[in-house]
């Protein structure tokens, strides 16, 4: 302990701040990798489910609570919440807009296995499109139809960029938590580090998740999760340079982070759940549900007591 302590006093609340930022963001999105990513491919649309009781968790039970406790003013904290949810819809549909002005719109191409081109295609042959819906029949071979499911169409990444906009949100705030901890003491600041650490990674699975759901390889989910982990650094240096100005607005900026977890789980996520309505099906979506927001509380109390 004596010897920790001496190694403590040798390194600048800066360096260890940009340390645990830095390492502490990477650590915990390849701790978080390496479950999701070894996820079978044909687990990955009932472990969305795990995924939204992982969101729904972090922002009930982590999120919320902490921007209401460091909040002057609940209303104004609850009035950002509401202009995030509809920010992230505005920011959803011009991200359908674009892709529905190509030749191919990813709306268009939803359908149910009554209307599926793969399992009918002398249905869609024989009918004219009606509007502006219609079918682009694929260039497969009829053995790819084998194991064509249809309660998880890809969205055209949008969740994904949902979801990484909020967790860039909340890992800039965690930052500056940390960052606030190593200017008190390094010992407070390395615990307050772990501690955020332990609380991102059952999130950061549900957001591995939720990219390869949408569409994005595995390479890609690593590298956006990275990319969003860096979000850490950036706010710890913020904070070091202007920790009072900072601080003011940490309530507001979990509540954007809010927003945007709470969105795609309730507005992108739980309707892709309703096409499977069967009673085992419903009941496995419940049961990961709830696992998710248990591994969430459980790793909440384990690191609170």
């Amino acid at each position: 302990m004596a010897h920790l302590s001496s190694l403590f006093s040798t390194i600048s609340p800066l360096t260890g701040m940009v340390l645990a930022c830095l390492l502490g963001g990477v650590l915990s999105v390849c701790v978080a990798a390496i479950f999701a990513l070894n996820a079978k491919k044909h687990w990955v649309p009932l472990l969305v489910s795990y995924a939204i009781g992982a969101l729904l968790a972090a922002v009930f039970l982590e999120i919320l609570p902490h921007a209401i406790e460091t909040s002057p003013n609940i209303e104004a904290m609850t009035a950002t919440m509401l202009f995030g949810v509809l920010l992230f819809f505005t920011l959803e549909k011009l991200v359908l807009w674009r892709h529905c002005h190509g030749e191919h719109c990813e709306m268009h191409a939803m359908h149910d296995e009554a209307h599926c081109p793969e399992l009918h295609p002398e249905q869609q042959a024989s009918k004219k499109p009606q509007g502006a819906i219609k079918f682009k029949l694929p260039q497969a071979v009829p053995a790819q139809v084998v194991g064509h499911h249809h309660g998880h169409v890809h969205d055209g990444g949008r969740s994904g960029l949902m979801i990484m906009v909020g967790d860039t949100f909340h890992n800039f705030v965690d930052g500056i938590l940390i960052c606030a901890a190593f200017m008190v003491d390094m010992q407070v600041g390395l615990v307050t580090a772990l501690a955020i650490i332990a609380h991102e990674i059952p999130q950061e699975v549900g957001d591995f998740l939720i990219l390869l759901h949408s569409g994005y390889s595995k390479k890609k989910a690593f590298l956006f999760n990275i990319a969003s982990s860096l979000a850490t650094l950036a706010g710890g240096l913020i904070a070091y340079l202007a920790l009072n100005l900072v601080e003011q607005w940490v309530p507001y900026i979990l509540s954007l982070a809010a927003a945007s977890m709470l969105y795609v789980a309730v507005a992108d996520l739980i309707p892709g759940l309703h096409k499977r309505t069967a009673l085992r099906d419903t009941l496995s979506q419940l049961l990961l549900i709830v696992l998710g927001v248990a591994s969430v509380a459980v790793t909440k109390w384990l690191v609170e007591g």
